[in-house]
């Protein structure tokens, strides 16, 4: 419920029906789980449609933001959301359903705090451009929608780059895959 809000609150905020069907409207949310879901529910943004990012902060807020002005907004709960909860739910013992009952029907101005925020990278950069294909210099995997990275003149991924999520141990040679036979080799990122 409280993602639901949350969407409603930053579309409205930019002065933007919701849920949408156009790519107008880019969210940016800072944690995944439950609380995606009502966003997408409630705004029509989805990852699919590139027009929903996870930025993993594991904080419960959203940033909004119109792609034909650039103007953003983001959205968190009040900090005494929880506190407040209970005065809506008198009757409820159990804090989650307390929650869940509160956030329904409380005033946005008592559950939402809304920011005007400037994004540090443009919103045209986040957005890109669909279509657009390069290959790695270094381990030759295809990179899309612009998000290569230039070094000393080579056009690499972001794990060869040295910006990765993920740290490659092992690679299985493409005869083994094919043979279906499992052995693995060491793999460095930047060799193919």
């Amino acid at each position: 419920m409280l993602g639901v809000r949350i969407g409603l609150a930053g579309a409205a905020a930019l002065g933007l029906e919701a849920p949408r069907r156009d790519k107008r409207l880019l969210v940016i949310v800072e944690t995944d789980g439950c609380f995606v879901s009502g966003i997408e529910v409630a705004t029509g943004a989805a990852v699919h449609h590139r027009t929903l990012r996870i930025e993993d902060y594991g904080k419960v807020a959203a940033t909004f933001v119109d792609v034909e002005t650039g103007q953003a907004v983001r959205v968190t709960p009040r900090l005494d959301v929880r506190e407040k909860a209970r005065l809506y739910a008198p009757a409820e013992k159990r804090r989650y359903f307390a929650q869940l009952k509160a956030y329904q029907i409380m005033p946005d101005e008592e559950l939402l705090a809304l920011y005007e925020v400037t994004l540090n990278t443009p919103v045209g950069t986040l957005v890109s451009r669909p279509g657009v294909r390069v290959n790695c210099t270094l381990c030759g995997e295809e990179i899309i929608n612009e998000r290569e990275v230039w070094q000393d003149g080579q056009c690499l991924c972001r794990t060869c780059a040295g910006a990765s999520y993920y740290r490659p141990t092992l690679r299985l040679p493409q005869e083994t895959v094919a043979a279906g036979v499992p052995m693995a080799v060491p793999f460095s990122p930047c060799t193919p």
